[in-house]
């Protein structure tokens, strides 16, 4: 029996009693993702991207392990429900126009505490003093760099579009601003450099592409690490006392945390290993979050067709955005259909060895996509399912 053999025999024998469609962690597998994303940090604090986890049990549970420290959020009502909850070390990772969020933070000390919000414009912070509503709390500021590699007088451009500071200079302006402000106070610097964390460098059958995308990032990675250590040190040249210097991902973990001017990594897709973190060089994870559709129709021999399925990932749109048939292996996608919103037929010779009502396992392209989609996580240990957990849908949290 191969290994991802066993692992669909230890899922059917955890799930015999539940019925599908449902949700898996395979706690074995997180926690060895865990230890690995660690490893990597080689002794920098991991913050945990809650958009990859989007389950409180357990965000909770990888922040009671050694070597992380502190959430990234997506949202500025996900932060104060989860500084609420009892986290006292909230980033939110996005600029929010959330005036009512903003007038709770200013005047509650236990959420102003907890919870650093996200500016690359003075005209957030405008926002954010309007929305004050007689709320006199400091408000704990970061400052966004934008990491994207720029080529031939800007004319190229690999990245994400985020923020618009770039230089040292345009970060040490906006520091004075936040310094200057009563009500504010400037505490930390996040950098994502998502072309790098976020782009698998080893495309399956694409070598010339994988190539290509190795040069690259080797390039984007010389010119961040020498433009982010000039602007930590521009910013504290206004904010000596600057508590935190985040960056990375989960595909760049090592390479951020080997910056001297980097104190903390972030990272949340290296938990679950969705599938688009399947092809990189520097890591290899272990699938550890994955979906079952049940079996309702043996339309013919090589086919059968499961309910629903059709959970495509955000960005752009492609293949690449779609689960994939994961257990039993072997099965593929009718080209004609693909997945489908209510039913997804799957071809291939596996498909004649399974019956009505038995469980096809998915894995998803994206990591926390897939709590949007389910209420419960059912957490396996072994071949038992040891706890059900609620996801943020299940606890009636939809933040985006």
């Amino acid at each position: 029996m191969t290994a991802l053999a066993a692992d669909r025999a230890r899922y059917d024998r955890a799930t015999a009693h539940l019925d599908a469609p449902l949700a898996i962690v395979d706690l074995d597998a997180f926690d060895a993702n865990a230890d690995d994303l660690v490893r990597r940090a080689a002794g920098k604090p991991v913050r945990v991207a809650s958009k990859s986890v989007r389950c409180r049990a357990l965000l909770e549970r990888v922040l009671a392990r050694d070597g992380f420290q502190g959430i990234m959020s997506f949202t500025l009502a996900e932060s104060l429900w989860l500084a609420r909850s009892g986290f006292d070390d909230v980033l939110l990772a996005y600029p929010s126009a959330d005036r009512a969020g903003f007038g709770e933070l200013a005047a509650d000390p236990k959420l102003a505490g907890a919870v650093t919000v996200m500016v690359d414009d003075p005209a957030q912070l405008d926002l954010i003093e309007a929305a004050r509503d007689g709320g006199r709390e400091v408000v704990r500021v970061c400052l966004e760099l934008d990491t994207s590699l720029q080529l031939f007088g800007g004319r190229v451009r690999v990245g994400a579009r985020r923020s618009p500071l770039r230089s040292p200079a345009q970060l040490a302006d906006l520091a004075r601003s936040v310094a200057r402000r009563p009500g504010f106070r400037l505490v930390g610097i996040m950098a994502y450099e998502g072309h790098i964390a976020g782009v698998g460098d080893a495309v399956a059958g694409r070598p010339l592409r994988s190539r290509a995308i190795r040069l690259m990032q080797a390039a984007a990675r010389r010119e961040l690490a020498e433009r982010r250590a000039a602007v930590v040190r521009a910013v504290r040249s206004v904010v000596p006392d600057l508590e935190f210097v985040n960056g990375g991902g989960t595909g760049s973990v090592q390479q951020t945390a080997a910056e001297d001017a980097v104190t903390e990594i972030a990272a949340g897709s290296g938990l679950y290993v969705p599938r688009l973190f399947d092809n990189y060089t520097s890591f290899t994870g272990r699938p550890a979050a994955l979906f079952a559709q049940p079996v309702v129709r043996r339309p013919g021999v090589g086919v059968v067709t499961v309910l629903g399925g059709g959970y495509p990932a955000s960005g752009a749109a492609g293949p690449d955005r779609l689960p994939v048939p994961y257990l039993p292996e072997g099965l593929a996608y009718d080209p004609q259909e693909g997945p489908g919103e209510v039913q997804t037929p799957l071809l291939g010779s596996p498909a004649d060895d399974l019956l009505i009502g038995d469980k096809v396992w998915f894995r998803h392209a994206k990591a926390g996509e897939l709590c949007e989609r389910f209420e419960v996580l059912h957490l396996i240990e072994g071949d038992a399912v040891t706890a059900t957990v609620p996801t943020y849908r299940g606890e009636g949290r939809t933040f985006l």
